[in-house]
């Protein structure tokens, strides 16, 4: 078994800078599927929708402003926001080696053919992406704070931000608050209630439900109890929302868990925003005080953002607290 030093790590580090920053990103697969991934946002990016009505009407051949409406145009305009954010990780790779040539000789891989440098690189940023995938929805921006979900604004608390400034509300009709627990005695009846409180531009989308794997559960235990044998039932796990000609499709996330929203929105919707260049993003590996083991640092930019909170594109279900 070979050992490594911080030289040679840190090489690694600088050959492979951007395919680990890369990998971080990757991590998040399962909830990016999703959403809509942007790079190049350093720091803050402006994006919205164009509002206000286009209209097509009977030709005139006029090019004067007779008649024709000039106001009412507007771009909403919302920032996507990424923070800048670093990792300091002493570790000690003697013990990851004994990990990584485990791992390769169990899943039968030859051991030659094992880049040991850029596998423990590799295992650091799985690791950061574990963290970001966790935080994506309930990250509060806390720039004290130590841990993944105090970098960013999750897409939770900007749903509670925007319902506190009145940008999401029932009036509005982008905010549907439930009035009771949702579980398994009531959840069919309690999504379809939302997505059919929706604006008829969202439902007309393909969208989603981003929602607690609680939630879903709930869902899937009583469209079993109420449909039961019907001949179109056949299989438990449910992919797309009772009643909606599969436009909706129903996503439980693991950064959803105790969640006080859920959110039906179209992919295009929901912005995670990265750089992946420039160089304030960097992965270095340092020698440490202590002799026996090295220092892993790396920096990246992350952050969300709706790119509209705008009926057309978003409803907020508000869960029930209380009795």
């Amino acid at each position: 078994m070979p050992t490594v030093s911080h030289v040679e790590l840190n090489k690694a580090a600088q050959k492979f800078r951007k395919e680990l920053l890369i990998m971080a990103v990757l991590g998040l697969a399962d909830t990016l599927q999703h959403m809509t991934l942007r790079t190049g946002v350093r720091y803050k990016e402006t994006v919205g929708e164009l509002s206000g009505p286009v209209e097509l009407m009977p030709y005139t051949g006029l090019l004067e402003n007779d008649g024709y409406e000039e106001d009412g145009i507007a771009i909403a305009g919302r920032d996507l926001e990424t923070f800048l954010g670093q990792a300091v990780k002493y570790f000690d790779p003697n013990t990851l080696i004994s990990s990584l040539y485990g791992a390769a000789v169990t899943k039968g891989s030859g051991l030659e053919t094992l880049d040991i440098n850029q596998a423990i690189l590799t295992l650091m940023m799985r690791k950061i992406s574990g963290g970001l995938n966790k935080s994506i929805f309930n990250g509060v921006r806390n720039a004290a704070g130590k841990t993944t979900s105090t970098l960013f604004n999750g897409f939770d608390k900007i749903t509670a931000l925007e319902i506190a400034g009145g940008g999401v509300a029932v009036a509005k009709n982008n905010l549907f608050e439930f009035s009771a627990a949702i579980d398994k005695t009531n959840a069919l009846d309690a999504l379809k209630a939302i997505d059919r409180a929706c604006s008829d531009e969202l439902k007309s989308e393909a969208r989603k439900i981003l929602m607690p794997w609680e939630v879903y559960n709930a869902y899937n235990d009583d469209y079993q109890i109420t449909v039961g044998s019907a001949p179109y039932n056949k299989e438990f796990q449910k992919t797309f929302l009772e009643g909606s000609n599969n436009m909706c499709e129903l996503v439980p996330l693991i950064g959803k868990k105790d969640a006080p929203y859920l959110q039906i929105t179209t992919k295009e919707n929901s912005l995670v925003g990265v750089n992946q260049v420039g160089e304030e993003e960097k992965i270095e590996v340092r020698r440490g005080d202590n002799p026996f083991k090295l220092q892993f640092v790396t920096t990246m930019f992350f952050g969300t953002q709706f790119e509209t909170i705008s009926p057309e594109k978003l409803m907020v279900g508000k869960f029930h607290v209380g009795a």
